[in-house]
């Protein structure tokens, strides 16, 4: 069973994703919160496994939220929100939030964001993904953000190390060197990655790793 606790500073969001995800037999719900104070009291209480929040609405700093990781330190945190700029996404993301979502996702991806980020991996909501590849110069706007598709996007912890080396300029050898892997496992990996992100090139991978802080010590080489 995955325990979820639900914190959004609106009553009708709180109330409709439980009853949206009220048959999914694998989620228990022990509990929602409707402020910061709430959150905190209810996360060491209940210590769920999966935090399901709107970090925006209720003004939540990635300070507070590796907080609540540390009082629980089992706990992974999927934000559900409406959209934001591309700073505040990635702030998000290079902070404690593993995956994210838009509040017009449905109820079959929410359902795969939660069962993914309770393992530990990232998934994005289709739009997300592609906010966070977007060239700088373009303008997110949500008419820009309407015509993207919604599908969502899980990153395994190989794919993420994967893309961690191909942005720090590995070849597909010393990749496969590193994680013991054979040089046609890297090089699948590389296409799946490309597809499920909507890039052709390893540029766009490395934006990816760049809005997702994936380059730890090496990041500042690629930062804009």
């Amino acid at each position: 069973m995955i325990k979820l606790l639900i914190a959004d500073n609106s009553v009708l969001v709180r109330t409709g994703l439980r009853t949206l995800l009220a048959d999914v037999n694998d989620f228990v719900f022990v509990g929602e919160a409707e402020n910061s104070i709430e959150l905190k009291e209810k996360n060491k209480l209940f210590r769920p496994d999966v935090l399901i929040v709107d970090c925006y609405s209720l003004l939540l700093s990635n300070t507070d939220l590796k907080t609540l990781k540390k009082i629980n330190k089992s706990l992974q945190i999927l934000a559900i929100t409406q959209l934001l700029p591309k700073k505040d996404i990635a702030s998000y993301l290079n902070g404690e939030v593993l995956s994210y979502l838009l509040k017009e996702c449905d109820r079959q991806e929410i359902i795969e964001a939660i069962k993914a980020t309770q393992n530990g991996n990232q998934f994005l909501c289709g739009k997300i993904a592609h906010v966070l590849t977007a060239p700088e110069e373009i303008s997110i706007t949500p008419s820009y953000v309407k015509g993207v598709s919604c599908e969502g996007i899980q990153v395994t912890e190989r794919e993420a190390d994967v893309i961690k080396y191909i942005s720090e300029g590995l070849s597909n050898k010393q990749i496969a060197d590193k994680l013991c892997l054979s040089t046609h496992t890297v090089n699948t990996h590389r296409k799946n990655i490309m597809a499920k992100l909507g890039v052709n090139n390893t540029a766009g991978i490395v934006m990816y790793a760049v809005k997702n802080n994936l380059l730890e010590q090496n990041s500042f080489l690629f930062a804009n």
